[in-house]
């Protein structure tokens, strides 16, 4: 049975929205695009619910897991977007894989001003086991398994129902407000003893990268791989490099790497030629296993960097010359990787291809 939906304090409805049709809590799910057996679940709750949801997901991942924030840095709050009617949009953190218990130890004392900030988003996740769970600023559970009864009857647990017509809190007018933004009354009572510092989200979640030692990515490239598609992957690389130093990493990282790698090089690329090389490594990695991969497999690869890789050929230049690529890895295709190189060269990068002699005609 639903229960009445009691939104967190950060999110307030306009006077003239239908508050009626957003009283009821429910999930819905689907299958996740060029996914056999992946989906997404989105559900809201009321309030009261989200702690012990989160913590009652964790123990799905007993082992470890990586923890995601996302806020508006100070910096972000300060600029202006540069069309009238667009947001600034959040900051996305990961931590490293870390034991679970350390993870819920280090955000418990947070938890309830990251539910209730307005601005404030954080998750939970765990690559390998294809699992993650995640609480959005408009305060949606976002959920993505490859194992859909499990979820289902987890949030039935929680007598969250399904819901054939979900309404989500953002499909009516409302307000977001930082804890900073409300006065003390319309504070949750168990956040009214606290002082704006410790209110500040720009301040707690600071507090929280820094002693998760966690690092920003990009959101740019979005992908799911089901563990059985981690399990192919890595038996492939463990077969054919086993004893390269890319070999340990889990491949859905190395995805993002490359990511993370074009768009730096797209700014301004600020290491030195060695550095670039490891980059490019990085996709000799991706390239081998699409080589190796069944066919259905490699092709769901080669979708998830195809935007990376038009990226990246559109910002090389002197396309003539090329990088001598490294001997031990072979590999059937051409490599466009290796052809020019990328325009935005910071001093380093642009020194030591001075030294190698690029520039020479």
């Amino acid at each position: 049975m639903a229960t009445a939906l009691e939104l967190p304090a950060g999110i307030r409805r306009w006077q003239d929205s239908n508050v009626n049709a957003l009283q009821l809590e429910g999930f819905e799910y689907s299958l996740l695009e060029d996914c056999d057996n992946a989906y997404r679940f989105t559900a809201i709750t009321t309030v009261g619910k989200i702690e012990s949801i989160f913590n009652h997901f964790s123990r799905f991942l007993p082992d470890e897991s990586f923890f995601i924030l996302e806020y508006y840095p100070e910096e972000k709050l300060l600029s202006r977007p540069s069309g009238e009617n667009e947001r600034p949009i959040p900051s996305v953190f990961y931590s490293p894989y870390l034991s679970t218990a350390l993870i819920l130890r280090n955000i418990a004392p947070y938890m309830s001003r990251m539910i209730h900030d307005g601005f404030v988003g954080f998750g939970i996740a765990n690559n390998r086991k294809g699992l993650e769970f995640f609480y959005s600023e408009e305060k949606v559970l976002t959920f993505f398994t490859d194992n859909h009864l499990r979820l289902s009857n987890f949030l039935h647990q929680h007598e969250i129902p399904y819901s054939n017509n979900l309404v989500l809190p953002a499909d009516f007018g409302h307000d977001h407000l930082s804890l900073l933004g409300l006065s003390q009354k319309l504070l949750p009572e168990s956040l009214r003893p606290l002082s704006d510092n410790e209110l500040d989200a720009t301040i707690f979640c600071r507090e929280m990268i820094e002693q998760l030692d966690m690092y920003q990515v990009e959101e740019g490239l979005s992908f799911f791989l089901t563990r059985k598609e981690q399990g192919q992957i890595e038996e492939l690389i463990k077969s054919k490099l086993p004893n390269h130093e890319l070999s340990e990493i889990e491949f859905g990282g190395l995805l993002l790497d490359w990511s993370d790698f074009v768009t730096e090089c797209e700014n301004t690329f600020d290491g030195d030629l060695w550095e670039y090389k490891q980059g490019l490594i990085i996709r000799d990695t991706i390239q081998l296993v699409i080589e190796v991969a069944p066919k259905q497999l490699a092709d769901k690869i080669i979708s998830i960097v195809s935007e990376p890789d038009d990226t990246f050929k559109k910002i090389l230049i002197d396309r003539r010359k090329r990088l001598d690529p490294p001997t031990e890895m072979k590999l059937r295709k051409k490599r466009f990787w290796y052809h020019g190189m990328v325009r935005n060269q910071g001093i380093d990068l642009r020194r030591d291809l001075i030294r190698h002699g690029w520039f020479k005609h």
